[in-house]
């Protein structure tokens, strides 16, 4: 098992280090050995999980393809810009906002410039709301009820009959709680921007191009950004509605042997049925052209997260099956006893899969198999969230480049960069408002 345990974590941290699809296909290379070299059983992928994330995100990609998020990122940008001299304070949740509304981290790169530009008109660190504003993304993606995080966290808590509902009524106020403890945490960081050093010498040498590029919505560009974002947030709500009130999903019939079974429409069908609908819909009333939606970065992203955790995943339920006994009885009664070190776990892996859907689905189902109790698995879900620690995230390194008057950074020592404070604050904030609310609620 050890011999096993060892290629597994060798397979993740080689895919890391190739990055996108290379997560998922290094997976692969993992589960050949285990099956065919070991003779584990080969386990099976999460085929529901899979399937829900490519009917979101072929709306979401959709939806960009008609400029409704581009036109969602404009709308955020005014909000920032209206009360300036708060930007540390308002960056971060219309961040959170926006993420949890698109379900993607992604357009957080188009609020970047504005972050860097009216920090900068109002004389304060960018550092400070552009640091807490990439954390609040991911905050803003496992409360988003249609991110692929959420699917996943859905998908591997069925069997204990966890509902949407439940995990958005303790993951949406904990993360909420948790932005807040980050940004206090950055508020008041470092020295003013006129006064930074690095900013000072960037003046003197003409280094500086603080500006972001506006993005014009007039006649039928505006009817149809409007248009898309509408269907796409309807969506949302109906999958919402079927999560709160299951009772509103069709009930079926099945006829079987010569006798009728009355089933009902699942939650995860449910997800990929109106999400599938609303793409459909957004290309035949909004001119979002098949082609572009295919090509587009909200698509490439979502392909590379399928692909991603159909590898890791797979191979985690092949080896999970192989060596269930030894898994369950071994560390059963420790993660009972002590939950923070499950939570330990998820932020250790998420680290080296750099995905929190791919840190949900291979380990959630583990940890059903142990016993977990639902309040303390959906109370450790923010545990997720260390994408942040080594600087190589996508937003991370993107925040560092455009904020041109050099006061976020890496550092000199890899790790002590500007997201490292807000990001540890955060998550850990998060994770204990989780818990808390999830022992009073569920």
């Amino acid at each position: 098992m050890w011999i096993e345990l060892v290629l597994l974590l060798a397979c993740i941290v080689m895919g890391a280090r190739l990055g996108g699809i290379g997560l998922g296909a290094a997976g692969g290379i993992g589960l050949v050995i285990l099956v065919f070299g070991f003779g584990l059983p080969p386990g099976s992928p999460p085929a529901m999980v899979l399937g829900m994330i490519i009917a979101v995100i072929t709306a979401l990609a959709a939806m960009q393809s008609a400029g409704g998020l581009d036109y969602l990122v404009s709308l955020a940008s005014k909000i920032m810009a209206k009360k300036p001299e708060y930007i540390t304070f308002v960056a971060p949740f219309v961040t959170y906002l926006l993420v949890f509304a698109s379900g993607t981290q992604h357009v957080i790169y188009a609020l970047m410039p504005v972050i860097v530009e009216v920090s900068a008109k109002a004389d304060i660190r960018p550092e400070r709301p552009l640091s807490m504003s990439v954390i609040a993304a991911s905050g803003g993606l496992i409360a988003s009820p249609i991110s692929a995080a959420t699917v996943a966290m859905v998908g591997a808590l069925g069997a204990l009959s966890v509902s949407m509902a439940s995990i958005l009524l303790v993951i949406i106020p904990a993360t909420l709680l948790g932005v807040l403890a980050g940004t206090l945490s950055v508020a008041w960081r470092g020295k003013k921007l006129s006064e930074d050093p690095v900013f000072q010498e960037k003046v003197k040498a003409g280094q500086l191009n603080i500006g972001a590029p506006a993005v014009a919505f007039t006649g039928e560009k505006l009817k149809n950004a409007r248009g898309s974002l509408a269907i796409f947030l309807i969506a949302i709500v109906v999958v919402v509605v079927l999560g709160i009130f299951p009772q509103l999903r069709p009930h079926y019939q099945v006829f079987s042997e010569g006798s009728a079974e009355l089933g009902q429409v699942e939650t995860g069908q449910a997800i990929m049925i109106v999400m599938l609908a609303a793409s459909g819909l957004i290309m035949l009333l909004f001119k979002a052209k098949p082609d572009e939606t295919v090509k587009n970065s909200i698509m490439k992203g979502g392909i590379v997260a399928v692909i991603s955790i159909l590898g890791v995943s797979w191979m985690g339920s092949s080896f999970f099956e192989g060596n269930r006994p030894e898994i369950v009885n071994g560390i059963s009664d420790l993660i009972r006893q002590a939950p923070w070190v499950f939570a330990l776990g998820l932020f250790v892996l998420s680290i080296l899969l750099i995905s929190q859907a791919a840190t949900v689905v291979t380990l959630m189902p583990v940890a059903v198999a142990l016993g977990l109790s639902a309040p303390v698995l959906v109370g450790v879900y923010p545990a997720v969230n260390g994408s942040f620690f080594l600087p190589t995230y996508g937003t991370v390194l993107a925040a560092v480049s455009f904020d041109q008057t050099g006061s976020t950074r890496i550092g000199k020592y890899l790790l002590n960069h500007s997201f490292m404070l807000p990001g540890l604050v955060t998550t850990f904030a998060a994770t204990v408002f989780a818990l808390i609310i999830s022992n009073l609620l569920m």
